[in-house]
């Protein structure tokens, strides 16, 4: 279990969103609001986020839990971005691949992040697992539940697949092979977000005028503007626009826009 958060928007520093909010990602890792599964968040953390003019994001991860980083303190004050994702990590099984497994994963232009669990880990993936190449198998970056879906989102990714697509066909393939997985799952290019939320609390910030958007596991301040999105539920957003789609339904059909 964890939490994440991304941002695309006007470049601000990384601690303006991930540390210095009164209850900001860097404070849930040891006191969340809104998690359900967990209470801290200290096997791991990860930051990604993009520079001007270069697709390819830059990325900070260590196996610890966040709070003693002075590394990242430096690096959340004087780094500006107008596009990131974050996460701290509470390891569903203790110890698994350190800091390889702390999100966000990334390939290309592309980071994500899974909050939550697969049901029955490894043994009811052995299907899905079936469907990839034994090469995206065995270049798996951790042996873990978050990075196997990973692998699935790569994939569809790869394929040509938009973000929405890409996140919400793998959770109902997840969910179908292993009924009561938690997938909250987060993806981003830099330009705009997808999540989903299935089994956590999941919200979003919008602000069209300033064309930002923020979608995090749970707010990170008490802005009256902050929208829970409801479970089973796919979001994609750009800086303007916020679409909520029912996960089952299919991503094409009926929107509630916001």
């Amino acid at each position: 279990m964890c939490r994440h958060l991304a941002y695309v928007g006007p470049a601000v520093p990384l601690g303006r969103l991930l540390s210095e909010p009164a209850h900001s990602l860097v404070h849930q890792s040891w006191e969340p609001r809104r998690q359900r599964y967990g209470t801290v968040n200290a096997d791991g953390f990860g930051v990604g986020w993009y520079a001007q003019g270069d697709p390819v994001p830059g990325r900070y991860r260590r196996s610890g839990p966040v709070w003693g980083d002075e590394t990242f303190t430096d690096l959340a004050r004087v780094v500006r971005s107008g596009a990131l994702l974050a996460a701290v990590r509470d390891a569903t099984r203790a110890g698994a691949d350190g800091e390889a497994a702390a999100a966000p994963f990334t390939d290309g232009p592309w980071l994500f992040s899974h909050n939550g669990a697969v049901r029955n880990w490894p043994d009811a993936m052995a299907p899905l697992a079936a469907s990839l190449p034994a090469r995206e198998l065995l270049r798996l970056s951790a042996r873990t539940d978050s990075a196997f879906v990973w692998a699935l989102v790569l994939s569809r990714l790869r394929a040509g697949d938009d973000l929405g697509t890409a996140l919400g066909e793998p959770v109902r393939e997840v969910a179908s092979a292993a009924p009561g997985s938690r997938l909250n799952l987060l993806l981003t290019d830099g330009a705009a977000i997808a999540a989903t939320a299935w089994g956590d609390s999941l919200w979003y910030l919008a602000d069209p005028g300033a064309r930002r958007t923020v979608v995090a596991s749970e707010p990170y301040d008490d802005d009256t503007r902050w929208c829970e999105v409801p479970d089973r539920t796919l979001l994609t957003a750009t800086r303007t626009r916020v679409e909520l789609t029912p996960l089952k339904e299919s991503p094409l059909g009926e929107k509630e826009r916001s």
